[in-house]
């Protein structure tokens, strides 16, 4: 059975840093990805609204870090 290829972390928390999701889907978590990139729609709507300043900022956070370590995890559960 052929190794899979390690993920790189940096590049997981930087596509999470460029659009929220972005990072997970590249880590192979597709469904959070998506719920990921469906929040932050709603976030950057309610911008409007002057609610979505205080959770986007939170989510766009938590998106680069859960990313990153997802990477790091999925590195150390195929070495």
């Amino acid at each position: 059975m052929p190794s899979q290829p390690q993920k790189s972390a940096g590049v997981a928390a930087v596509l999470s840093a460029i659009w929220s999701g972005l990072g997970q889907i590249y880590n192979g978590q597709i469904l959070k990805g998506i719920i990921l990139m469906i929040i932050q729609g709603i976030n950057a709507f309610l911008f409007v609204v002057l609610i979505g300043f205080i959770f986007y900022p939170i989510v766009w956070i938590y998106g680069m870090i859960d990313a990153y370590k997802q990477a790091e995890r999925y590195n150390q559960r195929i070495k």
